[in-house]
């Protein structure tokens, strides 16, 4: 082998090993950029099988199809304060620990039944919360409860929902949503539009 050969090599073997670091620093990240939340690969993988959980992919897509995981991620760094991203981030570490304590196993290894049982728990919880804070008049204000798991299991519940009911897959396959004010009919009766404008 000539010099010029050992070289080349050598000055790839050591920008691989330049490179090796940022790489598997960069693998235990989320898979967005996330500006006010750290949130691990990890982390990311078990809020997608809570997600999936609560929106499965059954004949129509599940929460992991879309991607909702993501959008809650994005929709907590960006449109909650700082309490609620803690309890949030909190929450997630502690439904975590609680399902492989309940299970002796990660949450994404349970069954769905397994999933599900330790997921209705949570959301009867929240309906108690929910009821309490009607009853209290605070129906306008957002409130996350002072339990984190259940001030996780409520953000990721409510953004996976929204998410999902404003996806392009519900809004072109489920609902096929018009823009007002919706398409022009030319042969609608005449006494119809009078009866309309006269009730309205």
């Amino acid at each position: 082998m000539d010099r010029r050969t050992v070289i080349k090599n050598l000055a790839l073997v050591i920008g691989g090993a330049a490179l090796l670091p940022s790489c598997l620093h960069d693998s235990g990240k989320a898979s967005i950029a996330l500006k006010k939340i750290k949130v691990s690969a990890d982390q990311e993988k078990f809020l997608a099988d809570v997600a999936e959980t609560i929106i499965p992919k059954t004949d129509t897509p599940g929460a992991k199809d879309l991607h909702l995981h993501l959008f809650v991620l994005k929709m907590v760094d960006d449109c909650f304060s700082k309490k609620d991203q803690d309890a949030f981030m909190a929450g997630l570490d502690k439904l975590s620990k609680e399902a492989e304590s309940r299970f002796s196993k990660p949450f994404g290894q349970c069954s769905q039944a397994q999933r599900e049982s330790l997921l209705n728990e949570l959301d009867h919880k929240q309906m108690a919360f929910q009821k309490a804070q009607y009853a209290q008049g605070k129906k306008s204000k957002r409130e996350v409860p002072a339990d984190d798991m259940l001030a996780f299991y409520g953000i990721t519940k409510g953004e996976t929902v929204f998410g999902y009911t404003y996806s392009k897959y519900f809004m072109t396959k489920q609902i096929v949503y018009e823009l007002v004010p919706g398409r022009y009919n030319s042969y609608f009766p005449v006494k119809n539009l009078k009866a309309n404008i006269k009730h309205g």
